[in-house]
């Protein structure tokens, strides 16, 4: 990857268009409420007050577009917001959002909108590794638990847990490389962007997560996201 350019800049992308059955029925996940706000509402908001986001292009459900566009127009920040139309796929939507980037945008960062508590230290690690000159870029966390390789119910394995990470979002990546994996990934079952970047031969490097920047999957997980919201308030962070 060249160095950027002085007027380059760095956006980040949210997948916003999936319903999140796991959390039972209702309205798409990125739109259900934490602490009273939509998660996606405090996702942007993690994204946009990192000091190396530019622009937020977010692919809103088919018909919540106008809802998401409402609630992140009182978003306080200096960072561009842009809504899009998401596709069927969480690929779709992405590939989607990287239609909607201007030419000025390099690196491109692609953040779940189920992981509305990222720190925005975080978001900056990435980015800047990407910078740096990294094509491919992810936050992991070690795990702590003993991992085991299970095959119809019966383990046939146990994994050395020192090599085996959990991955985050956002994954940052130069834009080139990104809409790249993306124009090669029809019937990909890669559940990340970069299983995609992986499978065009790109080494992927990482840089440290956050505990706080874990996935809303289950109704157990919003409780335990709110609790981290009460903490932050009381002690003044970001929220």
């Amino acid at each position: 990857m060249n160095a950027a350019a002085p007027s380059a800049r760095t956006a980040a992308i949210v997948p916003a268009a999936g319903r999140g059955e796991r959390l039972g029925p209702g309205a798409p996940k990125a739109l259900r409420t934490l602490a009273g706000q939509p998660m996606l509402l405090h996702a942007v908001r993690a994204l946009a007050a990192a000091r190396s986001i530019d622009l937020v292009v977010v692919a809103a459900p088919e018909d919540g577009v106008d809802e998401a566009r409402s609630i992140l127009a009182g978003l306080d920040t200096e960072a561009e917001i842009v809504i899009v139309s998401g596709g069927e796929t969480r690929q779709d939507s992405v590939a989607r959002a990287l239609l909607a980037l201007p030419a000025d945008v390099d690196v491109v960062l692609v953040h779940d909108a189920a992981r509305p508590l990222v720190p925005p230290d975080v978001v900056d690690r990435v980015s800047a590794a990407v910078r740096g000159g990294h094509d491919a870029v992810i936050p992991t966390l070690g795990v702590v638990d003993t991992i085991k390789e299970v095959d119809d119910g019966i383990v046939i394995g146990t994994l050395d847990r020192s090599r085996v990470h959990a991955v985050q979002t956002p994954q940052g990546f130069a834009r080139a490389v990104l809409q790249r994996a993306h124009a090669s990934s029809e019937g990909s079952d890669a559940t990340d962007d970069a299983g995609l970047v992986e499978r065009m031969g790109v080494v992927v490097h990482t840089v440290a997560g956050d505990e706080e920047a874990f996935k809303i999957t289950r109704p157990l997980d919003l409780v335990l996201a709110e609790a981290i919201l009460v903490r932050r308030r009381a002690s003044g962070g970001v929220v």
